[in-house]
């Protein structure tokens, strides 16, 4: 056993010996491959080029390392070397199978294969590589050198078969690149121009150090360099996929990282100089690769996810300019429509105005009625149009504001005598009251702060139903006070509907009502105190709604500053 053991290592140390540059020069070519393609991969998981790429990658890397070691190692047993020998047919099956796959679906997202493909190519490939496997390809060892090495193999009746099979796909795949590159569209002419270099590079690599060379010249060591032919293919192919992508310097650096990365841990298993040092630094290795291509797809992710947020938002920038037209448009139409609809209602009310009066004559009662809800109507038609022009001259930057001298004791208290039979009329108690406090003088635009403090008070005998849960009579309670920092602070009570937190938070929302309220009054606009909000605010003053629930009543205030 220990015997085998110091065999087995001295096999290793005359390959991963420093001199072997054939090695290094093979396990960087094979790192390149996986890395890009890995790269090329991540970079649009979706695309059938893409994930084709990835596996031509694969079975490339999986080959040419096959073919180092069979080429390279001297094994204990020959029968070993013949499933060597076996496995680099094996995997040139695959790789000539997706080489031409590659080139049929290069460069587009989505293909949708011919039946001929589900039923014959890819089965057919399936069998192929699996009869490479068995005696049928290789049989035997036919001779051995004065060396010890293995001079020839004997070959089965299925040698053909792989012959005919490799050179169809990879022949089908030269000519099927050189027509698609002559018929392709100006925008996609230099992509086949790049993969056309690269398969010309690799293959008159292939064709002089693989065939011509061994064949006339009998000079067969170049032939375990199949890593390092097929890497110009991969590495222009990549950058044909890439190529706009690549600039991103996030991207290529960490991909560079990675490949270094991996060199300097391939280079420690060159130099290992026993067995479990080997072993060691080649798990070293293969987890540096893995983590590497986990960190290229983890940064490629976070890219194309930032470039994606970009792209949204410049279309969120152009839809907002939109929205803004939009806005503008609309808030020109409401000033337009407002303005031709105040004429008519104007009139109406002043002709129900005069019928009621008995300008025309004498009414009769049973038409009385009818002309008080058109005159009720006409009124709340009036508030409503008075409500859009507000929000259109609001919006346009057109509000002006005549800021006086004002006595908010004196503006609450005529407000509570004028509202007084509305609230007497629905069974309300309205009251009004001070902290006992005077000089209640605020610089405010005394017609748009009566707007705002009629709608309070409006707006709470509207809500609030005649008699309260305990059978009390129904309030609304205007207190107006001085806070500690020199402001006037008007409230305005009820025992209403009160409101819940989620329209607490949206009240003063352009057309936005509480659940609670739409139950009572139908008929509101939702701008009332969207526009109390914008007024108070072009006065420095801050406004406020509180409730402790739903039919709990509330309380809506306004803070001013006292001159």
């Amino acid at each position: 056993m220990v015997k085998n053991i110091n065999e087995v290592f001295m096999i290793t140390q005359s390959i991963f010996n420093i001199q072997n540059l054939d090695l290094l020069s093979v396990g960087v070519a094979v790192a390149s491959i996986i890395v890009l393609g890995f790269t090329v991969y991540f970079n649009d998981k979706e695309s059938i080029t893409n994930k084709t790429f990835l596996l031509l990658s694969i079975f490339a890397t999986l080959w040419s390392v096959s073919n180092y070691f069979s080429y390279k190692i001297k094994p204990l047993e020959f029968n070993q070397v013949i499933w060597l020998l076996r496995s680099v047919i094996f995997f040139a099956i695959f790789f000539a199978f997706y080489l031409f796959k590659f080139m049929y679906v290069f460069p587009s997202r989505k293909v949708y294969f011919p039946q001929i493909y589900n039923i014959f190519a890819l089965p057919l490939t399936v069998v192929v590589a699996f009869l490479t496997l068995t005696p049928l390809i290789f049989s035997s060892i036919s001779s051995i050198s004065s060396s010890g090495e293995i001079a020839s193999i004997e070959k089965g009746p299925a040698i053909v078969l792989f012959g005919i099979f490799v050179l169809f796909f990879d022949l089908g795949a030269i000519f099927m690149l050189v027509r698609r590159t002559l018929k392709a569209k100006t925008e996609n002419k230099k992509k086949f121009y790049l993969v056309l270099l690269g398969t010309a590079i690799t293959f008159t690599l292939i064709l002089i150090f693989n065939f011509i060379l061994p064949a006339f010249f009998d000079n067969p060591k170049f032939v375990p360099f199949g890593a390092f032919f097929i890497f110009p293919f991969i590495a222009f192919t990549t950058y044909s996929i890439l190529r706009h992508h690549l600039l991103n310097v996030k991207i290529l650096s960490t991909s560079i990282l990675t490949f270094i990365l991996s060199i300097v841990t391939f280079i420690e298993i060159i130099l290992s100089k026993d067995v479990l040092t080997l072993i060691f630094r080649s798990g070293v290795f293969l987890l540096v690769l893995a983590f590497g291509i986990l960190l290229i797809r983890s940064v490629m992710r976070e890219v194309r996810q930032r470039e994606r947020l970009e792209v949204l938002s410049k279309e969120l920038e152009t839809a907002n300019e939109r929205l803004k037209e939009l806005d503008k448009l609309k808030t020109e139409f409401l000033s337009f429509a407002s303005h031709q609809l105040r004429s008519p209602l104007t009139a109406i009310k002043g002709y129900a105005s005069m019928l009621l009066e008995n300008s025309y004559g004498a009414l009769e009662e049973k038409a009385r009625e009818p002309i008080n809800r058109v005159m009720e109507s006409t009124n709340h038609l009036v508030k409503l149009i008075e409500d859009f022009l507000n929000v259109s001259k609001i919006e346009q930057g057109g509000m002006k504001y005549v800021f006086a001298k004002t006595d908010m004791e004196v503006l609450l208290r005529e407000l509570t005598n004028e509202l007084s039979v509305a609230a007497e009329k629905k069974g309300l108690k309205l009251t009004f009251e001070t902290d006992g406090k005077v000089g209640y003088y605020a610089n405010a635009d005394q017609e748009k702060l009566r707007q705002v403090l009629l709608n309070f008070i409006d707006n709470a005998i509207k809500y609030t139903p005649a008699a309260m849960n305990t059978g009390q009579q129904g309030f609304v309670k205007i207190r107006l006070e001085k806070t500690p920092n020199r402001k006037a602070r008007v409230s305005v009570s009820d025992s209403g509907v009160g409101m819940s937190e989620e329209t607490k938070n949206r009240l003063f929302e352009k057309f936005a009502r509480g659940e609670e309220g739409q139950k009572v009054n139908t008929g509101g606009s939702g701008l009332g105190l969207y526009l109390a909000k914008q007024i108070v605010s072009a006065h420095g003053g801050r406004i406020w709604a509180e409730s402790p629930g739903p039919n709990l009543g509330s309380t809506f205030s306004i803070e001013l500053s006292l001159q």
